[in-house]
């Protein structure tokens, strides 16, 4: 039987907004993030989970999306988002 790459891969979550702060607003963003890609890598891990990104209120911790389309502005653009997803990938990490 063929295993699922999941099943043995060592998985990163990333809470964005409490991560990395590159533009000193005390927030978080996916260019810190992507910043931090290759100590991410270091660790042995395969594949990064995103915790919730999307704009929100959030009076939730993010879980209240409110457009799956986007990317939340403390976090950066979708172009910062698909960087930090162009940078993952090139090092080989899953997303």
């Amino acid at each position: 039987m063929t295993t699922n790459w999941y099943q043995d891969a060592v998985f990163y979550e990333l809470y964005v907004r409490a991560y990395k702060d590159s533009s000193g607003d005390g927030h978080g963003d996916f260019r810190g993030a992507m910043e931090k890609l290759d100590h991410i890598k270091s660790l042995g891990v395969d594949c990064i989970w995103v915790m919730p990104h999307y704009p929100s209120p959030l009076l939730d911790d993010g879980y209240d999306v409110a457009d799956y389309v986007n990317v939340h502005p403390d976090y950066g653009t979708l172009a910062d988002f698909k960087a930090f997803l162009d940078a993952a990938h090139a090092r080989g990490l899953k997303v």
